[in-house]
């Protein structure tokens, strides 16, 4: 009933029996309904779906990043932001602290922090804003792969996305009773 105390030791039960199957524990396996499931358990970290420098998946997304980045950065913005903000907002942000500072991978390297949590994503390969200040056209094409793999269609916003998604869902048909009493 109570547990025993530091003083006394704890009885040893002999069986006669040598045991050599290794001490097993019959607790539940916390992860196992996530991997059953094919889900990542919380906590675990997945890779992006392309790397940093795989430019050539889509080089016409990697030339228009090249010359206007604030495009492809409006649109990832756009879908992150779940159209609370619109991509021409958001690319014209962009484009204002580029041409007056210089500095908008300080802006962008947020929103590769929060494609990140939104999606489980490693930090790779380095700190985002390392990435964002050392290769920041690299690091927008790789987001925007990224959430263009992930099934998002780029070119046509948040709005659009979401009603393809809801036509693609079909409906259970309504039946109505054709008998009465």
């Amino acid at each position: 009933m109570y547990p025993p105390s530091n003083d006394q030791p704890e009885p040893i039960h002999v069986s006669g029996i040598p045991n050599t199957l290794p001490p097993q524990s019959y607790a539940p396996q916390p992860y196992a309904s996530y991997i059953q499931a094919g889900m990542r358990p919380p906590g675990a970290v997945g890779k992006w779906s392309t790397g940093l420098c795989h430019c050539c998946d889509d080089p016409a997304n990697c030339m228009i990043t090249c010359f206007c980045p604030c495009i492809t950065f409006g649109q990832i913005a756009e879908i992150l932001n779940k159209g609370s903000s619109s991509c021409a907002g958001s690319g014209a942000v962009y484009g204002l602290l580029l041409g007056f500072t210089g500095f908008a991978c300080l802006f962008s390297c947020f929103y590769r922090s929060k494609l990140r949590g939104q999606y489980d994503l490693e930090e790779a390969p380095c700190v985002d804003c390392l990435v964002h200040f050392c290769c920041e056209t690299c690091a927008l094409c790789q987001e925007y792969r990224e959430l263009k793999n992930r099934g998002f269609d780029m070119g046509i916003g948040w709005e659009a996305n979401m009603d393809r998604q809801k036509r693609g869902v079909m409906m259970a048909p309504i039946i109505t009773p054709t008998m009465t009493r």
